[in-house]
């Protein structure tokens, strides 16, 4: 370390290695405060993280002498400024730490002051009003809440696999690609892509495949699935890690659904199945698609209520500018086995019965993780309660169809823009089935506003009489104005 550069951070694995510490999978808090006390170790600040209504990273720093008493009785903080939190007269909450998701960072921070270094762990947890009760406006107890569901279905696991798109971009003030590679082709920064998963993997995150996606500058990483509460902390933790390894070499991450018009935009494709212990309930080797008539109600169930639920999945005006004919989004509310233009797609992978899962292509990676999964969860739940059949199964490229020929065949388009979304939101009994009142009348009052930021600043521009002209002058506008905030933020 004799030509270190103060403030900068520095990766120090060999000597984790040496001494066999594990970087995650404690097994409670007692774990936990062993690891932090090896003194060699040097971890002097726990980063406590959760997101915002709207999937944005929250964090506090806590000293590690005070993890103990912040597992014993949480550590308060004032909701009032978090959004989705509290109104400023009843602004105390208290987030208490969950050791299960405790993974210490893989760097080595280095300050200003000569020879000062230390490490920093994360953890996740759940927040409290300060009686003890559950704060219902925390995303990851509703998750928990929603996962305890599954045993009227006869599960006990919920499965996701998420595939994780983001742009690397030059700056966040005049963003532009950087490079031109294509799907599976040229482009740059894949050495980026395997350091960042080699950090994941000795953070407990395994990957299974990385590669440059379709547009100028889009990457790919996609996850070994998991149980869902743990891929959305394992999402949050790699969402971290992308934009600190980009910083590091110089450049940004983004995982704004659309940073760049006329070339597609990222999603977050999410795979999932209901397992009863090791036995996967999606899979029926007699079945159509190899799938069983629960996994059949569960997709006609997500397919039913996705609409409801965007706010969720799809939380800004920028996700609509994805969501798109022409740039593999889907549009359509479908399903059909290994088809890309269908909302829900059955991947065409064999018979492995471990594999049987079912992917929903629109959500995108800028989304809360907990409430969306909550959302995709409870959906699919409403359809196997109500023994739901009548999903729109699809064997040729909806986007090839006539508007004729998709009205014949009960093809209903997702909402396509965010007061579609919001419109169908308030009229829905069953987000708040969901999410509860707190956090949808937080939500609707948000996207309300959103909209109408929009809306005036829309009012503002003059956009061509030729209608269309006038539709690529307002996308690039959309784009534009909608963007600004998500490039740092997401």
């Amino acid at each position: 370390m004799d030509n270190y550069e103060p403030g900068r951070t520095y990766w120090n694995i060999e000597q984790f290695h040496r001494m066999k510490v594990p970087f995650f999978g404690f097994r409670d808090a007692q774990d936990v405060l062993k690891t932090v006390a090896i003194s060699e170790l040097n971890i002097r600040f726990i980063r406590c993280f959760f997101p915002d209504i709207n999937g944005m990273i929250n964090d506090f720093f806590i000293p590690a002498a005070e993890l103990a008493s912040a597992f014993a009785t949480g550590k308060g903080f004032d909701g009032s400024s978090v959004k989705g939190m509290m109104r400023i007269e009843e602004s105390d909450l208290i987030f208490f730490p969950d050791p299960s998701s405790f993974r210490i960072l893989p760097f080595l921070y280095e300050g200003k002051t000569k020879g000062l270094m230390w490490r920093n762990a994360i953890c996740f947890g759940y927040i409290r009003h300060p009686d003890g009760s559950p704060f219902e406006g925390d995303s990851r107890t509703i998750l928990k809440h929603t996962l305890e569901k599954m045993e009227h279905a006869g599960a006990n696991h919920f499965y996701i696999g998420n595939e994780m798109e983001f742009f690397l971009i030059s700056d966040l003030d005049d963003p532009r690609p950087l490079d031109q590679g294509g799907y599976f082709r040229g482009g740059s920064y894949g050495d980026l892509r395997s350091e960042v998963q080699l950090l994941l993997e000795i953070m407990g995150i395994p990957t299974e495949y990385d590669h440059h996606e379709v547009a100028a500058s889009q990457h790919e990483i996609d996850f070994v699935f998991d149980e869902a509460r743990v891929m959305a902390d394992k999402t949050l933790v790699f969402r971290y890690i992308v934009k600190k390894i980009a910083r590091e070499n110089g450049i940004y991450a983004t995982f704004a659904p659309k940073p760049f018009p006329w070339i597609n935009g990222s999603g977050m494709h999410t795979h999932m199945s209901l397992w009863q212990d090791t036995t996967n309930l999606f899979f029926d080797p007699d079945g159509e698609f190899g799938l069983s008539s629960l996994a059949f109600q569960f997709l006609a169930g997500l397919l039913h209520y996705l609409p409801e639920i965007m706010l969720t999945t799809n939380p800004w005006l920028n996700s609509y500018e994805r969501l798109i004919p022409g740039f593999e989004a889907p549009t359509m509310r479908a399903v059909d086995l290994g088809n890309r233009s269908t909302c829900i797609r059955i991947p065409a992978y064999g018979e492995n019965s471990r594999a049987k899962r079912l992917e929903l292509r629109s959500p995108d990676p800028s989304c809360n993780i907990y409430l969306a999964l909550a959302g995709m969860l409870a959906s699919g739940l409403k359809g196997i309660e109500e023994k739901r059949h009548d999903a729109v199964i699809v064997d040729s490229n909806i986007y090839a169809m006539s508007a004729q020929e998709r009205h014949k065949r009960n093809i209903q388009p997702l909402p396509g823009s965010l007061i579609e979304a919001l419109n169908l939101a308030k009229q829905s009994s069953f987000l708040r089935e969901i999410i509860g009142d707190h956090l949808t009348d937080i939500l609707l009052a948000d996207k309300e506003n959103d909209w109408s930021n929009y809306v005036a600043a829309r009012a503002q521009q003059v956009f061509s009489e030729d209608q269309e002209k006038k539709q690529r002058e307002l996308h690039e506008f959309n784009i534009l104005y909608s963007r600004k905030e998500l490039l740092a933020a997401t």
